[in-house]
């Protein structure tokens, strides 16, 4: 008997790609068959997949790219790699789809619906993508990464939260040591590229400690690459010891040790400390046409386990007075690092599997 075959269709960010990947994983270890429909663009992002799944290229599209012809030609790349997709399924029927987001979903979520295959969705953000919006009516279940996520009309969706990496798990629920006269770690962080107003306020902000918290602190600062060199220079100039990379390989090691979180509040990111439990001040990315960062925030500010500083009021002075006002503060640190841990969905991943088992069981009858 041929084993049951899951279809992933997914697009080519991090964000959409790392939970496909998960679910992925987890599925072959019960034994299903697991292919990932994508376009050529997101196929440059399948390296950390297992052999395993079989990668197919189908043809997409964005509006949102290049010039008048190539607008001109969306929707017939886009229907052409809907055909495609509806062949393969065809030839080889799956038992469930599941879209993670991303223009070249498109495709397989479409011949999905047209062949009434039992299909779902799974939404990272607060706030549904475009993709996801348009297929939020179109399938039978949207698994949802950040709770609570904004859904159009009557639609309700299922907390599965967002699955979090191997070793973000290992740190899960670490103990938590809060602030005081002893060494204190701040991690800083901007998303995958780092972010330019970490660098400019992160560290005048930490130099104009009172001297009684600043000579504890040290600080993990993600930067840009054409950050690095200035951001490190102020910190050796000002004496404070910080290690400044533009991408750290130990992050959960690092979050795990720290005393506070400064950060983007990308969906990944935020799963993360509240899997591990750590007290944050969430800066949304102001540019995110949705606001979906502060959607993302949103939960864990609201259970006193975070501060959320908007872009525009993120400046030196307010962020010197709102470290003074935690780092001074033990117990109420504790409390935050507590309320994120509750916050935290560390079986995130195995949720996917159940809704896509629970799927494929009912496509049955």
């Amino acid at each position: 008997m041929t084993a049951p075959l899951l279809v992933i269709a997914a697009g080519g960010t991090g964000g959409h790609m790392f939970p496909a990947q998960a679910l992925a994983e987890a599925m072959l270890a019960k034994g299903w068959r697991v292919k990932l429909s994508t376009d050529a663009r997101g196929a440059r992002y399948t390296g950390g997949f297992p052999d395993a799944v079989e990668v197919n290229v189908v043809g997409s599209a964005t509006f949102a790219r290049g010039g008048v012809l190539q607008k001109l030609l969306v929707p017939f790349r886009i229907l052409g790699g809907i055909a495609a997709a509806k062949w393969r399924m065809l030839r080889d029927r799956p038992a469930v789809v599941v879209g993670f987001g991303g223009y070249p979903a498109i495709p397989a979520m479409s011949a999905a619906w047209v062949l009434r295959i039992p299909r779902m969705i799974h939404e990272q953000n607060g706030v549904l993508g475009r993709v996801n919006q348009l297929f939020a009516k179109r399938v039978d279940r949207i698994a949802c990464g950040t709770w609570p996520t904004v859904l159009p009309g009557k639609i309700e969706g299922v907390h599965t939260g967002n699955p979090v990496r191997a070793a973000i798990l290992e740190h899960a629920g670490s103990p938590y040591i809060p602030p005081g006269d002893y060494p204190m770690s701040i991690l800083v962080m901007g998303g995958s590229q780092g972010a330019r107003v970490m660098s400019d306020v992160v560290p005048p902000a930490i130099s104009a400690l009172p001297q009684a918290i600043r000579r504890n602190i040290r600080v993990s600062h993600q930067a840009r690459p054409e950050d690095l060199e200035r951001v490190r220079d102020y910190y050796d100039n000002e004496l404070i010891s910080a290690e400044v990379q533009t991408f750290f390989e130990d992050v959960p090691r690092r979050m795990a040790d720290a005393q506070l979180v400064i950060s983007r509040s990308g969906a990944s990111t935020v799963a993360d400390v509240s899997v591990i439990g750590r007290p944050a001040i969430w800066v949304p990315y102001a540019g995110a046409i949705r606001d979906e960062q502060t959607a993302n925030a949103r939960q864990l500010v609201e259970a006193g386990a975070a501060i959320l500083i908007t872009e525009a009021d993120f400046e030196v002075a307010l962020l010197t007075a709102k470290l003074v006002e935690l780092l001074s503060d033990e117990q109420g640190m504790m409390k935050m690092a507590h309320a994120a841990l509750a916050c935290g969905v560390p079986d995130a991943t195995e949720r996917l599997v159940q809704l896509v088992e629970n799927l494929a069981e009912a496509g049955k009858t």
